[in-house]
């Protein structure tokens, strides 16, 4: 009747369908059914354009990446007529009422749809049915990296793409132009990689209680950058090594300056080792960078330990002179050798009387207690101290242990061939 009619025109409730539903006849289809349901899987292709990797994290072990994401289906419910054989292009609105495939990203931790300054999402419909469907997301996802070689390491990454809902008996995702399915731009760069190469493969992921999954790979691989961590860990170490050696040529009774270079070089190599440790992940194997710094560490601790022996085997040296000698000052409450250990100050009387090297305090302070008169031009210490200005540098190579010298030779060349053998192994 003419009174139910105007009912329906007055009831709020029904919303009149857009123009694009009515052309497209989505009120007279379920779309909550797949395309072809019951019958053989709908295949359903997949092409990617990768805008930017915006980070790597060790220390998470993941990445993070914007791509546009598009998919290829026919869904013969939205075929239309068209006179002129043009599709149709829609925003995100009529997504809610259609069929669309229910792709995720396996392993990602994060991930959105750009919504500025509306959601980035694009439906095309063909008038055959044919539908294009593109997204553009940033997910983070994550890659299980290997350090074992870090920094000197080669990291594989992948982003995997599968059906949530739909098993390999309902919907078939393939890479819709082969090996030319995956783009990049060509602006892409990262501070401490460089990308080698991006490349697209396929496969089958099973789960004990839904079946087998269609996965799509999206493979990239990147190479770390090696001088960032030339100049922040190897060339510090390098240094401190060096630095460490200096001790071999500083005469043996130098006690405070071969001791004070032998901790600072250690302290050194200790904060460049906690600065490395600190940016990494905990893992519980070895890297590279590990070795070379804790060899490094072993050089340093060397040196200071060979001046232990050093100063020990001189000290023994000494012991028996003045034992088989018999020289033992009275003048003193403590004999030359404990002299030197609390002081520095080498007290043996044979060596003042042969080659004296350095006027040092101590042995100020003795003369003036033994002499009256000091201004004495002619005596023998005065003597003995014009000679030696032109003969420092060969008084203490021979007052040098012998330890000092083949540590000169030792030291350099063993670490020489440790750096020749990890940069062949690792590079």
């Amino acid at each position: 009747s003419k009174r139910e009619i105007k009912m329906r025109k007055l009831d709020s409730t029904k919303v009149r369908p857009l123009k694009s539903e009515q052309l497209l006849h989505i009120e007279d289809h379920d779309f909550a059914l797949r395309p072809g349901f019951g019958g053989s899987p709908i295949p359903v292709g997949i092409d990617v354009q990768v805008e930017s990797i915006d980070s790597i994290s060790e220390v998470d072990m993941d990445f993070t990446m914007t791509l546009y994401l598009r998919h290829y289906w026919k869904d013969e419910r939205l075929s239309f007529r068209s006179n002129k054989n043009k599709s149709m292009t829609f925003d995100g609105r009529l997504i809610k009422k259609i069929w669309v495939p229910d792709v995720f990203f396996v392993h990602s931790k994060r991930s959105f749809i750009h919504d500025t300054t509306v959601e980035n999402i694009m439906l095309r419909v063909y008038p055959d049915g044919n539908v294009l469907f593109s997204l553009r997301i940033t997910v983070s996802a994550m890659c299980f990296m290997d350090f074992s070689r870090f920094p000197l390491d080669t990291q594989n990454c992948s982003l995997e793409l599968e059906s949530y809902a739909y098993n390999e008996d309902d919907l078939m995702l393939y890479w819709k132009h082969g090996n030319k399915s995956l783009s990049t731009d060509e602006h892409i760069s990262l501070s401490q990689f460089f990308i080698e190469e991006f490349s697209a493969s396929s496969g089958l992921a099973f789960y004990s209680s839904t079946g087998w999954y269609n996965r799509l790979f999206i493979n990239f691989a990147l190479r770390r950058h090696i001088f960032f961590f030339v100049l922040q860990s190897y060339f510090p170490a390098m240094l401190m090594v060096m630095l460490s050696w200096v001790s071999f040529w500083i005469d043996r009774r130098a006690v405070p300056a071969r001791v004070s270079l032998g901790i600072t070089t250690v302290l050194t190599m200790s904060t460049i080792m906690t600065g490395v440790s600190a940016s990494m992940p905990q893992v519980s194997y070895i890297k590279a960078v590990d070795v070379y710094l804790w060899i490094s560490f072993l050089f340093v601790f060397l040196s200071v330990i060979e001046y232990a022996a050093v100063n020990y085997l001189t000290t023994i040296e000494e012991r028996k002179q003045l034992k088989k000698r018999g020289k033992a000052s009275g003048m003193y409450s403590m004999d030359a050798v404990q002299a030197m250990a609390f002081d520095g100050c080498f007290h043996d009387t044979d060596v003042d009387m042969d080659l004296t090297p350095f006027p040092d305090p101590c042995e100020e302070n003795e003369t003036r207690s033994s002499q009256t008169n000091i201004s004495n031009a002619d005596t023998p210490r005065l003597r003995r101290k014009r000679s030696l200005k032109g003969n420092v540098g060969r008084i203490i190579l021979q007052n040098n242990h012998v330890i000092d010298t083949y540590s000169r030779i030792i030291f350099p060349s063993v670490y020489i061939v440790f750096n020749f053998f990890y940069w062949g192994l690792y590079m």
